[in-house]
């Protein structure tokens, strides 16, 4: 039986295995690699399928966002799949698992760069039709898919890598409530 459960840090070097075996070494060359370099993918969204203690299958989230105005959105990827599993339904239960969780803590908008026929039955559609694109990408892969109502209305501009200009000013506001919260 095939059990799926959050990923944990310890199923990080038999994910990176499986990756291999499901795309090759030259996975690291394609585009939406560069999506995922020096940042950590989410780890509340991050799924695996395990078979005998094995690491069967594996889905990640990576944080990017759209446009000038910066909205922020998920970059689903890779999702991989023993290859003597494919077939059985493993990617779409990881997928729609996935997904929910995604919805489930607020994320309203996802993207991939895949198999159009493939992803198409999970309600995602060509990025290209709502204004989306990620360069140095063939748009026909780009797919994107909304988790809320309206999450894609005025949507639009090139895909970029997570970056948080915010941060500093985050930190601070935590660290004033805080101080706050101690009296």
């Amino acid at each position: 039986m095939t059990s799926l459960i959050a990923e944990r840090s310890g199923h990080a070097a038999a994910i990176e295995t499986l990756l291999d075996t499901a795309f090759g070494p030259d996975r690291w060359s394609r585009q939406s690699y560069a999506y995922r370099r020096h940042v950590a993918p989410l780890a509340d969204l991050g799924r695996v399928a395990l078979r005998d203690a094995r690491v069967v299958g594996s889905i990640r989230y990576w944080p990017v966002s759209i446009g000038a105005a910066g909205i922020p959105a998920l970059l689903l990827g890779p999702l991989a799949v023993d290859p003597l599993l494919r077939g059985g339904g493993l990617g779409r239960r990881l997928i729609e698992t996935s997904l929910d969780a995604a919805r489930a803590r607020g994320h309203r908008l996802v993207l991939l760069v895949g198999d159009p026929v493939y992803y198409e039955r999970f309600g995602f559609v060509p990025a290209a039709d709502v204004g989306i694109v990620m360069p140095g990408e063939a748009p026909h892969r780009l797919r994107a898919r909304a988790l809320a109502p309206g999450a894609l209305d005025g949507v639009s501009g090139p895909v970029w890598p997570w970056t948080r200009p915010d941060a500093d000013r985050d930190r601070r506001r935590v660290a004033a409530a805080e101080l706050a919260a101690t009296g």
